[in-house]
């Protein structure tokens, strides 16, 4: 069971989770907002002669819809951003409750005396537009702005008959039911507008995650390609050479003897030169690492700030390989584990060791990642330990993610 307080997991979520968090209610604030409106108009049936069966109806009519209309707002949102939902059947649920109370409440009046009403045009007005709006907003969100031109157009058809028969002359209604067109056309931009950009969010962020095992995917086609550059060649002359010596052979030529040789000695190449692809690939070079650090940063829109020191030439090469380890696992994890817009990648010498600072901004308010245990950190840890440096998390700022490795020299 989560005890966090609203506040700490408010906190805990990352950036596209805290935009669709802050539309999402604000979709959800244009349907409360029709509640007060819909009150003060069955309030208004008090001053009436109506019977109290009538003024409740009115109020659990006003209570239902606004439900109806969260439930509509929020299927609605999850289909436009392409997630499982019965969005249809709210959005029929909720038009046809909408047209439905606009007759109620326009034809609320005297007993004996008509349906017209003491308040006037603005009366009929603030029904009118705020239980078409509750209809038309999440059909903005969840249908084709097309479609829902045309649907919102058929329900104010609908609902005109019930203003001529409120007691609104002909010119009254046409004027009306112009400024609510207008009125509902602001409001399904608005409502489609909060869900384009939350989709737009989601977007970003999935950019972002795939641009991250982008790079991991490169770097192993890289590897392959090498691999494959020095083996293919060397393996098939070891074949076709050793193809050649059985057939020499099979004939007692001492030549086969000569062949096998050289296979043998192609093998051992092959061996050494498999060897040095693969301590390429393992040994990180510090200006190569935080060059790449900062161009994949920079593609993902962070910016880095690098600061290497005139030391950094002078390092022994086992110091600058396991530091240009640290840079490659930090930059990782400011790409797969941070919001970051800010990156500080620092060297300097400290008490006869190299010490490799760096900070991002960005982190959300989750334990830090040496806290969980997670496997990068846990790698640079033994390579650190290999050459007695060593790697902590000091506190930092909240929300600033700080790590720091020292390897003596």
């Amino acid at each position: 069971m989560d005890v966090r307080g609203p506040v700490r997991r408010w906190k805990g979520y990352g950036k596209p989770k805290r935009a669709e968090l802050y539309f999402r209610w604000s979709l959800y604030l244009m349907a409360w907002m029709m509640l007060p409106a819909n009150l003060l108009v069955s309030a208004s049936a008090v001053t009436i002669p109506h019977s109290i069966t009538t003024v409740r109806v009115a109020l659990v009519l006003s209570l239902a819809s606004t439900l109806v209309t969260l439930r509509a707002y929020r299927t609605s949102l999850d289909h436009h951003l392409q997630r499982p939902g019965e969005y249809r059947r709210w959005l029929i649920v909720n038009a046809t409750l909408s047209v439905l109370g606009s007759w109620f409440l326009l034809l609320l009046g005297p007993s004996s005396g008509g349906p017209s009403h003491p308040q006037g045009p603005p009366f009929t007005a603030l029904i009118t537009a705020a239980l078409l709006g509750a209809a038309v907003g999440p059909m903005s969100v969840g249908l084709p702005l097309r479609r829902a031109t045309l649907i919102g157009l058929g329900l104010m058809l609908l609902v005109a008959p019930a203003v001529l028969l409120a007691g609104v002359d002909h010119t009254t209604t046409v004027g009306l039911l112009a400024g609510t067109t207008v009125g509902l056309a602001i409001l399904a931009g608005s409502c489609r507008s909060f869900a384009w950009v939350t989709a737009v969010v989601w977007e970003l962020d999935s950019a972002r995650e795939a641009q991250s095992r982008l790079a991991v995917a490169e770097e192993r086609l890289r590897f392959s390609r090498d691999l494959h550059d020095v083996m293919g060649r060397n393996l098939t002359t070891i074949a076709l050479k050793s193809e050649l010596a059985v057939q020499l052979a099979r004939r007692g030529r001492p030549e086969a003897t000569d062949q096998m040789a050289e296979v043998q000695k192609i093998a051992q190449d092959s061996q050494r030169e498999v060897r040095d692809v693969i301590r390429g690939y393992r040994t990180a070079d510090l200006h190569a690492e935080a060059i790449g650090a900062r161009a994949v940063l920079r593609a993902a829109d962070v910016a880095c700030e690098i600061d290497l020191g005139e030391d950094a030439d002078r390092l022994p090469p086992p110091v600058q390989s396991v530091l240009g380890w640290v840079i490659r696992e930090a930059t990782t994890n400011v790409l797969r584990h941070s919001e970051a817009g800010h990156c500080l990648i620092r060297l300097h010498r400290e008490d006869g060791r190299a010490v490799l600072e760096l900070e991002n901004d960005g982190v959300p308010a989750v334990p830090l990642p040496s806290q969980g245990g997670g496997t990068g950190l846990r790698g640079l840890r033994e390579r650190l330990a290999a050459h007695d440096g060593e790697l902590t998390v000091p506190e930092a700022a909240p929300g600033t993610f700080r790590m720091r490795a020292a390897v003596p020299l």
